[in-house]
C-alpha cells in the first residue's frame, strides 16, 4: 500500500492501518481521539484494496507491517508517540520503514547474505564504479552511528571522479541492513566487512571512517593490517575511553532513552548541533530521515539496534591500540566538534574533556606511528559536508600518496 500526502477525504484525514482488524481501528480511534488529534481510522488486511472512498489514495497516513496488529505489542499508542502520528496526518510527513524501505540512496543498493550472531541476515551496501580512468584501486567507507552510508554521497562522487572504486556498506543496525537483536561488536562489523570484501573480490584498499565509523575503520585496520593501505579517520569516535568519565547505563536505560526519542524538534536540533554554520539544504534531509523512522510502527526494533550500538561504543574502547596501528593514517577533525556518546549521563567537565576533539586528536597522533593531523577550523562533526573543499583537499592527496 502506498503512502500519499494526507489531503481531505469525505472531510476527514483518514489513517488506514495495514494488517489490522477492525476491533484494533477502533482501539487505536479512541486513544487518538485522547489526544486530541482527529482522524478516521480504517483497517484493511495487507493486499487487500482500499475502501472505494479511498481508492485515490487521498487523504491517508498508512502505518504498516506486524507490529500494527496489536496495540499491546509495540504499536505506537503512548500519547508522545499519537502525538508524532497527528503530525504525520497533518503535515504529510511520510514515516519510513526501519530499514529505510522507502528511502533512496544516492547509488544503487544490493544486498549480500551472512550469518550474524546465528542469524542469516542480508547486509545492504553501495558498490560504485568510477566514473573516470580507473585507476585499480579501492575505498572503503565506514559511515557513522546517525547515519547509513548515503550521507557519503559527495565523497562517493569525489572518489569516484577520481578513478576510485567505492564500496559503502551499511553495517547491520544501521541504514537499509537488519536491524537485529545481537550481540553488537566492533569485531563483528569489521569481520562482516571483510567477508565483504571478499566476496566483491576487493584485497587491498584505503579505508575512511566517520565518527563511530572511525572505531569500525580502527578495528578493522586492525583485523587486517594487510589489506588496509590508507586509514582515513574523519572526527572519529574513541579518542578516549568513554567508561573512565561517563557511568555504565543499563540496556533498559538505553533502550528507553531512545524509544522516548522521537520529538521532531528534539532531533532536528541535534542534528543541526553537528555544524557549526549550520546549511538547511545539508542538515534538514539528514534530520528528516530520524524523524521519519520514529513513525514506523516498528520503531522499537530500531530503538533497540541504537540502545545495543551505544553499548558497543561504550564497552569495546580501541584507544588503547593506536600504536598498533601500521599503515598511514589521515586524522581529520573540525576544530569545534564536542560529541560525546551518551554525554548526557556525564557531568559538565567530563563531558568538555571527552568531547575535545582537538585536544584528544593530538594525543592520539602521537600515538599512531604514522599519523597526520588536520585540525578544520570553524568546523563540527562532519566535515566531508561542512567544508568538502578543506576536507578533500587533504582527504585526495592522502589517498594518492605512496602507503610505504
Amino acid at each position: 500500500m502506498d503512502r500519499a500526502s494526507p489531503e481531505q477525504a469525505g472531510g476527514r484525514r483518514c489513517l488506514v492501518v495495514e494488517h489490522a482488524e477492525p476491533e484494533t481501528s477502533g482501539l487505536l480511534g479512541s486513544a487518538l481521539e485522547a489526544a486530541g488529534v482527529t482522524l478516521d481510522v480504517r483497517a484493511v488486511h495487507t493486499g487487500s484494496p482500499l475502501p472505494a472512498d479511498l481508492s485515490e489514495h487521498h487523504g491517508l497516513v498508512v502505518m504498516g507491517g506486524p507490529c500494527s496488529a496489536h496495540l499491546d505489542d509495540g504499536f505506537p499508542t503512548r500519547r508522545a508517540e499519537l502525538a508524532l502520528l497527528a503530525e504525520a496526518a497533518q503535515t504529510g510527513v511520510p514515516a519510513l520503514g526501519v530499514c529505510l524501505e522507502e528511502y533512496q540512496y544516492p547509488y544503487p543498493v544490493q544486498f549480500f547474505s551472512l550469518n550474524t550472531d546465528l542469524q542469516p541476515l542480508d547486509m545492504a551496501y553501495m558498490d560504485v564504479s568510477p566514473n573516470t580512468e580507473p585507476n585499480g584501486k579501492t575505498v572503503v567507507l565506514f559511515h557513522g552511528k546517525a547515519f547509513g552510508c548515503y550521507y557519503f554521497h559527495n565523497v562517493i562522487e569525489a572518489l569516484t571522479g577520481s578513478g576510485y572504486r567505492v564500496v559503502a556498506p551499511d553495517q547491520i543496525g544501521w541504514g537499509k541492513s537488519p536491524k537485529p537483536d545481537i550481540h553488537y561488536s566492533f569485531q563483528l562489523l569489521a569481520a562482516n566487512t571483510k567477508a565483504l570484501l571478499d566476496h566483491l573480490g576487493v584485497g587491498r584498499a584505503a579505508v575512511l571512517g566517520h565518527s563511530t565509523g572511525g572505531m569500525t575503520a580502527v578495528r578493522f585496520t586492525l583485523m587486517n593490517p594487510e589489506r588496509v593501505t590508507h586509514l582515513a579517520l574523519e572526527d572519529p569516535l574513541g579518542l578516549a575511553d568513554y567508561r573512565a568519565g561517563i557511568p555504565a547505563q543499563s540496556e533498559q536505560t538505553l533502550f528507553d532513552h531512545e524509544l522516548h526519542w522521537t520529538d521532531p524538534a528534539v532531533i532536528r536540533g541535534y542534528v543541526q548541533g553537528y555544524f557549526v554554520q549550520p546549511d538547511p539544504k545539508v542538515w534538514e534531509p539528514l534530520a528528516d530521515v530520524l524523524v521519519r523512522v520514529t513513525l514506523s510502527p516498528d520503531y522499537p526494533r530500531w530503538a533497540r539496534a541504537a540502545a545495543l550500538t551505544f553499548q558497543m561504543i561504550y564497552q569495546q574502547p580501541v584507544r588503547y591500540e593506536y600504536h598498533l596501528i601500521a599503515p598511514p593514517t589521515l586524522l581529520v577533525v573540525g576544530a569545534e566538534d564536542h560529541v560525546v556518546p551518551l554525554g548526557q549521563y556525564a557531568t559538565p567537565a567530563e563531558a568538555a574533556r571527552l568531547g575535545d576533539f582537538p585536544g584528544l586528536s593530538a594525543a592520539a597522533a602521537q600515538d599512531i606511528p604514522r599519523a597526520r593531523r588536520v585540525v578544520i577550523p570553524d568546523c563540527g562533526h562532519i566535515p566531508h559536508l561542512e567544508h568538502p573543499a578543506q576536507f578533500f583537499a587533504e582527504f585526495l592527496p592522502f589517498l594518492a600518496s605512496q602507503p610505504d
